[in-house]
């Protein structure tokens, strides 16, 4: 028995395979072929069309990387064609089947209408059904060559992955361009078999439909004529209609299809590229909904909608129509699918404004769910801000890559950390790129963790990653899948629709609580330092400069707030943001101009930020506080001078000469403020650090120690850190000096310089201040390394149950023992800018102004005591896919902060990375907004988008415990309303003694929109 089903699985795959397959175009003409090499980066049509083209011979080389060439192809479909299905066939020299990550076209008709894409799934374009005979075709095709990035499966660096490096040998060879038949009833004969013979293969051996299927294939080949395959096509296909018209079981599972092209905005490809992706995928989607009426393509990230509208308007317009139609549905509502980690609340509260309003202004849609299948784990104050933008449903694919432990469940309520839940599906296919084969199939139903409980579940199908998206071929499996026995039944529909039904199902699905970590891809809170160093600055300058343009605005006569600037800038930093830039797990040419658009984007912020300080009143010297807590620090003035000022919450202060503190004495390698002793070793790291205030030494092993591991992941450098890398490492102890650099009242500094590795110098300045228990770290890093991690660790004599690390809007507590397998999984986790460590009536917090990553763990020492010890990723230096990735100066400034609570810590976290800013401007403006009351602070506050002149206020809860307190303006209020993310009102907002009392629970975010009066 087993060799007969041997014979028959062998005969069905080499029939298949070798003739029926080959003979889907039954007659071909070639077309004749020229071509142009534009000169660099791609070019306009109109430029194209004018170039000088020379003739091109196929099995010819082409394509420099990251280059693009332009062919013209004319030809004539022969009178024999007549009434037959005709198609244009190229073929680039594609290598593989992944359609994103090599050479790919656009087709355009003379007058550069965009027709359709091909790429190695999809090499076709329509020319008549049926042909008259005598059509003459004349195309212009722009081709990317862009390299393979994946040759190796990451394995190896590469030079290829930027333009300055790659080099110019071509990388393709021109095999096909035809006019050819497509032989339909082969075609689909194709498909039928394919179908039938995968189902097959997923069903178990003693499944009586396998069997069924087995001989039906083996007796319909039978009627096939090897001499005449056309000919003995419908015969065969016959044959084979009792098989595939077996109707699935009543309780078969249901697989909501929906088409999909997943589209990085920036991976192994740069930004420039993704915008000729969008126009080649959207064009082949468009060009699907022309051809099945029963198609749906869900698409998100509005950033490439715009990127279309604004370059290929005829695309656009194809968009819009299918839209119209219900066959293109907007999903996701937000920007670009952002990384789930690391962006800041704020930036996460623009993401979904950006993307949701884009699609209302320009669709009519209001999409109802946040579409991110591939980023890289997901913070636990998601489900609070995708409701406050409206949004009733979360989908994600991604945690199907857990290393270690298995998600319990596809279908379930995700329950943030302020109590908000949203319903979440994540689809068991375990991809967003799915075509429907019989594996896929039966994974979804094998993997579907609800099983008895509800029956359905959704495929994104398409193939994706560099775009490409959903073929004909996939529509017709999902057409024969719809209702086949031994299959799940496939329903293509909308999104919208498969989360209304899977609810209906199941409205009393199981919770999850908390984040949503990928335990995999670790790396990417640490990899490409700058990158995220651009992202951390630009955040909190997009703050600074909406905070003092809304002062203006309100106190300054002629000022105009910069509404257009604002929007465009924001929207720079939302599109890097994406999944694959912020992260650092792109290309070298991606991070190269990631830096320098983050270096614009600096200078034009810190351009409108004086311009609203300057547009106060010049002639004093005042110093201004972006953070939403006092201030009473020590600055530095224009001229290196130490100074003490306190200055208000979002708000400014005189300079004056405020009473000086305790004086900072430096004696030795000694610093101590009368707050805190700090002394430092002869080796550079701190010996100690005594709290004067608390009568306790906080650390109970050498401080800030600089510890250098080897870091070489199995797979996916840039992306992961493996539990190996704590196994081998180098402890930075020797120092090239040791001296003091600062001996001032109010500041003292203590300089550690060390040389190690390949060339690599650290150099930190170690700072404490009057007044401040805080300690500063500025370092200055050049970094030379390759496969290596820096760490820089403090253990603290805590017993700490749980470590806190702020998050968006909050923080969230994980513990410090690795009781479970979930736990020791959490070996390298995210947080912002500080993570505190605690025991009842104690506490410590490192800070950062940078960094994301960090790892925590827990010793018991001889004398029975506990040590905490909480460790900072600084830099790594992984080489693939940019084998120069955190190359060069890295400058980083972290803190130990001891003695803090968490409302220590949100402070200083917002203190570090605000700092004050001394401008010369002699008003005196009250600051725009106030809170009075424990725990409620303020995130944001700017002129409501519609241009109307309403200041809008963003606050939230930040201790985890309930907070009251009064919203207080520092201007006329005529009324308040509370309001969603997109500031459309809610409810209206109690107003009494000129302020607006809040209450907010554990968490909370509250939008206040106020009008002036």
């Amino acid at each position: 028995m087993h060799d007969e089903r041997r014979r028959i699985e062998e005969r069905v795959e080499r029939l298949h395979d070798q003739r029926i397959k080959p003979a889907t175009y039954a007659a071909t003409v070639p077309f004749e072929v020229e071509a142009w090499q534009a000169p660099g980066e791609p070019v306009s049509f109109e430029e194209a069309a004018t170039a000088p083209y020379a003739p091109f011979a196929m099995d010819t080389p082409w394509g420099p990387p990251w280059r693009t060439t332009w062919f013209r192809m004319r030809g004539q479909v022969p009178a024999e064609f007549a009434g037959k299905r005709v198609e244009a066939v190229i073929d680039l020299g594609f290598v593989g089947d992944w359609p994103g990550n090599q050479a790919e076209a656009l087709v355009h008709l003379t007058d550069g209408t965009p027709l359709k894409a091909v790429n190695p799934l999809n090499q076709y374009v329509a020319i008549a059904n049926p042909a008259t005979g005598g059509e003459q075709i004349d195309y212009l095709v722009e081709a990317a060559s862009n390299p393979d990035i994946l040759a190796d499966n990451f394995r190896e660096p590469t030079p290829l992955g930027d333009v300055i490096t790659a080099g110019d040998k071509p990388l393709y060879t021109f095999k096909r361009a035809d006019i050819a038949v497509l032989d339909e009833e082969v075609w689909h004969l194709d498909l039928d078999i394919q179908v039938l013979r995968e189902l097959m293969l997923e069903l178990g051996e003693h499944d009586p439909r396998r069997h069924e299927i087995m001989h039906a294939l083996d007796r319909a080949l039978d009627l096939l004529d090897l001499d005449d395959i056309s000919g003995s096509a419908s015969a065969v296909r016959e044959a084979l209609k009792p098989v595939l018209s077996k109707p699935a079981n009543a309780s078969a599972h249901i697989v909501s299809g929906v088409g999909h092209a997943h589209i990085d905005s920036a991976w192994l490809w740069p930004i420039r590229e993704t915008k000729r992706k969008t126009s080649r995928t959207f064009s082949n989607v468009t060009s699907l909904a022309d051809e099945y009426e029963d198609f749906i393509f869900a698409c998100s990230q509005a950033q490439q909608y715009e990127w279309v509208r604004d370059n290929y308007p005829k695309v656009w317009a194809r968009i819009q129509e299918a839209v119209k139609k219900g066959q293109w549905a907007p999903v996701g509502g937000m920007w670009v699918e952002s990384d789930g980690n690391l962006p800041g609340g704020e930036a996460i509260a623009r993401q979904l404004v950006h993307g949701k309003r884009f699609f209302i202004e320009h669709f009519g849609v209001e999409t109802k769910g946040v579409w991110l299948p591939d980023s890289f784990g997901y913070n636990a104050a998601y489900p609070q801000l995708a409701k406050l933008a409206g949004n009733e449903w979360f989908l994600t694919q991604k945690i199907s890559w857990n290393q270690t432990n298995t998600f319990p469940h596809h279908t379930f309520w995700w329950e943030g950390i302020d109590g908000t839940r949203i319903f979440t599906h994540f689809p068991p296919v375990d991809t967003y790129n799915a075509r429907f084969s019989g594996e896929e199939m039966s994974r979804a139903v094998r993997n579907y963790a609800e099983k008895g409980h509800a029956t359905r579940s959704l495929a994104p199908f398409g193939w994706g990653d560099g775009g490409g998206g959903p073929t004909r071929e996939i529509m017709e499996r999902a057409r024969r899948l719809a209702d086949l026995e031994g299959s799940p039944k496939v329903v293509v529909e909308h999104p919208d629709d498969f989360f209304a039904k899977a609810r209906e199902e199941y409205p009393d699905a199981p919770v999850w609580v908390g984040e949503l970590y990928l335990e995999l891809h670790r790396a990417t809170y640490t990899s490409q330092a700058r990158t995220k160093q651009g992202n951390r600055r630009s955040e909190h300058r997009l703050r600074e400069a909406e905070l003092w343009a809304t002062t203006a605005a309100l106190h300054a006569p002629g000022y105009s707030y910069p509404y257009e600037k604002l929007d465009r800038l924001w929207k720079t930093v939302l599109l890097h943001q994406f999944h694959d830039i912020l992260p650092g797990s792109s290309i070298a040419w991606v991070h190269r101009e990631a830096e320098a658009e983050y270096a614009r984007v600096a200078e034009e912020l810190e351009e409108l930020t004086a311009e609203a300080v300057t547009a106060l009143g010049g002639g004093g010297t005042r110093v201004f506080n972006t953070s939403p807590f006092d201030r009473a620090e020590v600055i530095r003035t224009a001229m290196g001078v130490p100074m003490f000022v306190e200055v208000p919450a979002n708000g400014s202060a005189v300079v004056g000469f405020e009473a000086v503190p305790t004086p900072v004495t430096v004696s030795g390698r000694v610093l101590d403020n009368g707050l805190v002793r700090v002394e430092v070793a002869e080796d550079g790291t701190l010996a100690s650090v005594f709290d004067v205030r608390a009568n306790r030494e906080v650390l109970s092993e050498a401080g800030n120690l600089l510890r250098l591991h080897t870091d070489l992941p199995n797979y996916w450098d840039a992306w992961d850190v493996d539990k190996h890398y704590k196994n081998r490492y180098t402890d930075l102890l020797d120092t090239d000096s040791v001296e003091i650099v600062d001996e001032d009242p109010l500041l003292g500094s203590i300089r550690v310089t060390r040389s190690f590795g390949e060339g690599s110098k650290i150099t930190q300045t170690i700072t404490l201040r009057a007044g401040s228990p805080r300690i500063d770290f500025e370092t200055d890093i050049d970094w030379h390394e390759a496969e290596k991690f820096l760490k820089a660790g403090f253990p603290v004599d805590i017993r700490a149950p749980h470590s806190s690390a702020e998050i968006q809007f909050g923080h969230i507590q994980r513990p410090t023992h690795t009781n479970t397998s979930w736990e020791a999984a959490r070996f390298e986790v995210s947080g912002h800018r500080w993570v505190h460590l605690g025991e009842p009536g104690y506490g410590v917090a490192v800070i950062n102004d940078s960094t994301y990553g960090h790892d925590v763990s827990r010793t018991v020492r001889e004398d029975g005591g506990t040590t905490t010890t909480v460790r900072l990723s600084l830099v790594r230096a992984p080489r693939i896919p940019d084998p120069g990735a955190d190359q060069g100066r890295h400058r980083i400034t972290y803190s130990l902060l001891p003695g803090a609570s968490i409302e220590d810590a949100v402070a200083e976290g917002y203190a570090l990375n605000l700092p004050l800013r001394v401008a010369d401007s002699a008003g005196e403006p009250e600051p725009v907004v106030s809170v009075d009351g424990e725990g409620v602070t303020v995130e944001a506050v700017k002129l409501a988008d519609d241009e109307s002149g309403d200041v809008v206020v963003r606050l939230y809860e930040f201790r985890g415990g309930r907070a009251q307190g009064v919203l207080r303006t520092g201007f006329p209020l005529a009324g308040a309303q509370v309001t969603d993310l997109l500031e459309r009102p809610l409810e209206d907002a109690e107003v009494a003694d000129g302020g607006v009392p809040v209450s907010l629970r554990p968490f909370q975010i509250l939008t206040v929109r106020l009008r002036r009066g």
